[in-house]
């Protein structure tokens, strides 16, 4: 059923006309949004030149990692958000850092901690005895880049306080509804769960992730160009390496950008070709939780950024295979008899882009 076609209203003797316009116009009850045009290729050329001038700015800080500073991109561009898992000190933070600073975007940074209380991400109402009233004072999530460090560090109940935020781009608190700015992302950094203090992210937290990678440790020649750059002296007036990031975008821009993005064109091949994918993974016998409907939505948003970083107005099927491990790598959740035959989420992945036909 196309979108033009409406709902179907099944009666014995047929609809009535004002049925059938009231079918027409939508579940709602009001005449659905006409469609927006297809992104032309000065657009898609526009987005591509910017974040190539965001990547290169944050590779400046973060050396050696320009692939992970272009995933950071892909998924600001497509509306999402990033889990960064790693060891300690391989540049998490400052990726996330640098990025903010190279979108000219607000920042802020909450270390999750096990004390930390979903009020202290969220906000909360506080009495004010001047006026006799409550006011809410806003919380950490109330700013652009948003900097979740460690974020399983904290307890499941204050993780789970960014939930409504991710997805909905809002908070509620004590009945009343508060908007985020645009653009918003979450940049969220994770210790290995082996190291201590560590809580297991629940599915529904990971499954909000757009996207995950980790950093890796950087190449001899990179590591030996960032110990020159953060052990040197800083210039006048900085105080530290950060304030040397230059601005090459306004969050005005990105925020329009990733409206822009969702007009690059997928073809229902290659939607269907995402929905066999998906129905691959849950009937997969090694793979108790497959890719959720969620995820097939976020592979699809992914590929039109992979498409537009690339100065296209359409998504190819190469564009699926190539951001379909880090969205969907750490949704996966193995039987106990393949973890226990050394399988990954990545092998099994691969398996799945090798047995499913692209039509």
């Amino acid at each position: 059923m196309t979108q033009d076609e409406g709902p179907v209203v099944a009666l014995d003797e047929g609809p009535s006309p004002d049925r059938l316009d009231r079918a027409h116009e939508g579940a709602v009850g009001t005449a659905p949004a006409p469609a927006l045009p297809p992104l032309t290729d000065s657009e898609a050329q526009d987005i591509a030149a910017e974040a190539d001038a965001v990547v290169t700015e944050v590779a400046t800080i973060v050396e050696g990692k320009s692939e992970v500073a272009r995933i950071a991109v892909l998924v600001l561009l497509a509306g999402g958000h990033l889990l960064i898992e790693d060891i300690p000190g391989v540049g998490k933070t400052m990726l996330a850092k640098s990025l903010a600073a190279a979108l000219g975007a607000e920042r802020h940074r909450i270390q999750f901690t096990p004390d930390l209380l979903p009020g202290d991400v969220t906000g909360a109402s506080i009495f004010n005895q001047a006026t006799g009233e409550f006011e809410f004072r806003r919380g950490a999530v109330f700013t652009q880049i948003l900097l979740a460090d460690e974020i399983n560090r904290a307890s499941p109940k204050t993780q789970s306080a960014l939930l409504e935020a991710m997805e909905e781009r809002q908070v509620s608190v004590d009945g009343t509804t508060y908007e985020l700015d645009e653009p918003f992302m979450v940049v969220a950094t994770a210790n290995p769960v082996e190291m201590e203090g560590t809580y297991r992210l629940p599915e529904a937290q990971r499954d909000r992730f757009l996207a995950q990678t980790t950093m890796g440790y950087p190449i001899q020649a990179a590591e030996t160009r960032m110990l020159a750059a953060q052990t040197g002296p800083v210039p006048e007036g900085d105080r530290e390496t950060l304030d040397a990031v230059q601005r090459r975008t306004t969050p005005e821009r990105i925020a329009a950008h990733v409206r822009d993005v969702r007009r690059v064109h997928a073809s229902p091949l290659i939607l269907d070709y995402v929905v066999r994918l998906a129905d691959a993974t849950r009937s997969h016998p090694q793979v108790t939780l497959g890719a959720s409907p969620r995820a097939a939505v976020h592979l699809v948003r992914a590929a039109k950024a992979h498409a537009a970083l690339a100065g296209r107005t359409f998504v190819d099927p190469e564009d699926i295979r190539s951001v379909l491990m880090p969205v969907w790598r750490h949704r996966m959740h193995l039987t106990p008899q393949a973890l226990s035959r050394g399988a990954s989420a990545g092998d099994l992945l691969d398996q799945v882009l090798r047995s499913t036909p692209q039509s």
